[in-house]
């Protein structure tokens, strides 16, 4: 080895120890945190309050849904239609092949009750009489489930039917999913059918009574369960979305094409509880030091090991930082700025800010957009990992 080549690689060294020492965490990212694998082809793992997915492996690959498609369909009917009107079985409805209510042409039910069928037994036939109901018809609710799907950003996601048997054009990938979930789960009606184990319906056409067991075995299998949707077809192999609460965090995991999804949920939902336990970062009404703004919302957000520590926050007033000495923003209403959260040079939220006495009442209306790519698992590992890798190849030069 020349000196040139000595000096050259002495160099390069250098200034990878001292990115190493830059982007080091205050302690140690354990190697255990990022080792998580599942059978799935495709798969994800978001957390419902902040959107921050936490797992992908083939996340935005279009792939065939099967019965997935339902959690688009039964938020696209609650969100549109009457939940106590009645909805007629038409002959489209009868008899649709694959899972059914076995609903009878010219039945009515009320449409929370089928609701509850669509998503505890997967009906087709209910899916199919849902949306002619909802939408006036089947192709009319396809259209209001592809304009819900553009609103969330949803691009590697395309619906051709309401119940999801395997058509040209009707794909969804895990990333997506995970995301229509999330928003999904904001809405009280959906959250309660979808945890819902058991469910009886009137049936005024016969002695007995609809009762629908949930195929959903998460929900017995899993502490903490409470959603969401099987799947199954030829093409599409099995497909599960489940949900899980513990400690006041949600959780959604999604697998597509996995024949031992069960237990791939369960290790998922693990991993994301043990390492991306949800944060409170601010609370609603806190004082902001050096001025008279108060917080409107509370931010709460899931954070690895190490996290914490790297997390910025600025004011922003009239869309430029705040500056030094409490000088304030003139704004209408009261809202004067808001404190930008980032995390790895990315935004991850925003609190409005506002004068105390015209801080508005908290928003119940959900409508979160996504940005699932913004939220790659400990950052910082990988970085060192790099460098790592870099530093040992420069090492072995010359041997």
């Amino acid at each position: 080895m020349n000196m040139k080549t000595l000096t050259f690689r002495s160099s390069l060294i250098l200034i990878l120890c001292t990115l190493l020492a830059v982007w080091a965490p205050p302690y140690p990212v354990h190697a255990e945190n990022i080792s998580i694998t599942t059978h799935a082809r495709a798969a994800a793992l978001i957390d419902v309050e902040s959107g921050r997915i936490l797992y992908s492996s083939r996340g935005d690959e279009p792939m065939l849904i099967a019965s997935l498609t339902k959690i688009m369909t039964a938020i696209v009917a609650i969100e549109n239609g009457d939940l106590d009107s009645k909805v007629k079985v038409g002959k489209n409805a009868f008899a649709k092949e694959g899972s059914s209510l076995y609903l009878k042409q010219g039945e009515e039910m009320k449409l929370e009750d089928m609701l509850y069928g669509l998503m505890l037994r997967s009906g087709n036939d209910a899916a199919t009489a849902i949306a002619e109901h909802v939408g006036g018809s089947e192709e009319g609710f396809v259209y209001l489930m592809n304009a819900k799907a553009e609103e969330l950003g949803l691009i590697h996601t395309h619906f051709a039917n309401p119940h999801g048997l395997d058509a040209e054009g009707h794909y969804s990938s895990a990333n997506d999913l995970a995301v229509l979930t999330a928003y999904a789960l904001h809405n009280p009606v959906f959250k309660e059918i979808v945890k819902t184990q058991e469910k009886t319906a009137d049936n005024p056409y016969e002695k007995w009574d609809y009762k629908w067991a949930n195929k959903n075995k998460m929900l017995r299998l899993y502490e903490g369960a409470d959603g969401v949707k099987t799947g199954y077809t030829k093409k599409a192999l099995r497909c599960l979305v489940s949900s899980a609460t513990r400690n006041g965090q949600q959780l959604v995991a999604v697998t597509l094409n996995d024949g031992n999804d069960w237990n791939d949920h369960a290790a998922l939902l693990n991993f994301g509880f043990n390492h991306y336990p949800l944060k409170t970062l601010i609370e609603r009404g806190e004082s902001i030091s050096g001025y008279s703004f108060v917080t409107s919302k509370k931010f709460a957000y899931p954070l690895g090991q190490g996290e914490e520590a790297r997390m910025i926050t600025k004011l922003v007033l009239n869309g430029q930082p705040a500056a030094s000495g409490g000088a304030e923003a003139r704004s209408s209403f009261g809202l004067k700025g808001a404190l930008v959260l980032q995390l790895g040079g990315k935004e991850i939220g925003r609190v409005p800010v506002y004068t105390p006495e015209q801080l508005p009442p908290e928003q119940s209306l959900y409508m979160k957009r996504y940005a699932p790519t913004g939220a790659a698992a400990y950052p910082a590992d990988t970085w060192l990992q790099a460098l790592g890798s870099a530093l040992r190849a420069l090492l072995q030069m010359g041997k």
